[in-house]
C-alpha cells in the first residue's frame, strides 16, 4: 500500500470525479483509477460506488474516510516535521523540487538571492522532469515548485490550491556552434531535438512553429527532457537545439555558441501549497514576490 492511494481516495471523496481528481492530483485518468483500485483490493473491499453518477461512496468507503484523513494529517505531519528541522548547523530548510535545467542555471543564484535577504539557509533540492516535479509538490515531499511557464502549456495546478510566483525571466534559444552546420537541398538545418511529450519537448514545438524560427529537419532526438545533453551536442556541431538562455550564456558570450532568430519568453514560476504554513517557508514566498530578475542577462 501507498500513502499517494489514500491521498487519491481523498481527493476522489471530495470531488467526486476521477477526471477532476486525476487532474488535481497532476495523473492520467487511467492511472489515477488504477490507484484507487489497487487501494480497494488492498483493503479487501469496495470504496466507491461506480453506478452513480457522481460517485458515492460505500458504507465501507465512509468508513473508512475518517481513518483516511487521519493516517494522512498525522502521517505529513511528522513528514513534515522531519525534513523541515533545522540542519546541523541550526538553520532553517526549505525543500525545492525543479526542472534539471533549473538547478543549473537558476536555482544557485536565487537560493543566493534568498540567503542575502533572509540570512543563511539549508536546502534539500530534487532535480527532476516536469511531471515527477509536479507529483512531488502535490504529494507534500516538496515545500516549493521551481518551474518555466508559457501560455501555450498549461501547468496543470488547481491555481487556488497551489498559488505561484514569477521569480524570474528567461526565453528559449535556437543554439548552433557558429561554424560547420550543412543545410539540406531545401534549406534547412539539422536539429537536435527533445522527446514530444516531454515539458522542454513541447515548449521547443512552439518556439520552432514561430514564423521567423530557423527552417529545420530532426536528426537526434533525446528521450528524456535534459536540456544539458543537448547543449553538448550543439557545442560538439551537430545541429540546432533550443535551449534556455540561462543554460548557454556562457557559451554564447564566449562565442562557442551562436543564437539564430528569435527568442521565445519564458517566466520562472515559484508554486506552493496553500495548506503548508510553517514561519520561514512564509518568510522565503514573501521575497519571491519582489521583482524578478532576468536570469538570462545575468553575468
Amino acid at each position: 500500500m501507498e500513502l499517494k492511494w489514500i491521498e487519491d481516495f481523498l481527493s476522489l471523496a471530495e470531488t467526486r470525479s476521477f477526471s477532476r481528481s486525476a487532474e488535481l492530483r497532476a495523473v492520467t485518468q487511467s492511472a489515477f483509477s488504477r490507484r484507487i483500485r489497487s487501494l480497494e483490493v488492498w483493503l479487501g473491499t469496495a470504496l466507491l460506488d461506480r453506478s452513480t453518477y457522481p460517485i458515492t461512496l460505500t458504507a465501507d468507503g465512509r468508513q473508512f474516510l475518517e481513518t483516511a484523513e487521519e493516517v494522512v494529517r498525522l502521517l505529513t505531519l511528522s513528514r513534515a516535521d522531519f525534513r523541515t528541522r533545522s540542519d546541523g548547523a541550526g538553520l532553517p530548510v526549505v525543500t525545492i523540487t525543479a526542472l534539471h535545467s533549473l538547478c543549473l542555471s537558476f536555482l544557485p543564484r536565487w537560493l543566493g538571492r534568498i540567503r542575502d535577504a533572509l540570512g543563511p539557509v539549508a536546502s534539500r533540492v530534487l532535480p527532476d522532469n516536469f511531471n515527477i516535479c509536479v507529483q512531488a509538490l502535490v504529494e507534500g515531499g516538496y515545500d516549493l515548485l521551481l518551474t518555466y511557464h508559457h501560455p501555450g502549456i498549461p501547468i496543470p495546478l488547481d491555481p487556488g490550491r497551489y498559488p505561484c510566483r514569477v521569480v524570474g525571466r528567461d526565453s528559449l534559444a535556437a543554439v548552433a556552434a557558429p561554424r560547420g552546420l550543412v543545410p539540406d537541398a531545401r534549406g534547412r538545418l539539422p536539429l537536435l531535438q527533445y522527446s514530444r511529450g516531454s515539458f522542454l519537448g513541447r515548449l521547443a514545438a512552439i518556439a520552432q512553429s514561430a514564423e521567423d524560427a530557423p527552417p529545420t529537419f530532426p536528426v537526434h532526438t533525446n528521450e528524456n527532457s535534459m536540456a544539458e545533453a543537448l547543449r553538448s551536442m550543439a557545442l560538439g556541431g551537430h545541429g540546432i537545439a533550443w535551449l534556455p538562455r540561462s543554460l548557454v550564456e556562457a557559451e554564447i558570450r564566449a562565442g562557442a555558441l551562436t543564437v539564430l532568430g528569435r527568442e521565445m519568453p519564458m517566466d520562472v514560476r515559484l508554486y506552493r501549497s496553500a495548506e503548508r504554513h510553517r514561519p520561514f517557508l512564509d518568510e522565503v514566498w514573501a521575497v519571491a514576490a519582489e521583482d524578478p530578475p532576468n536570469y538570462s542577462d545575468a553575468e
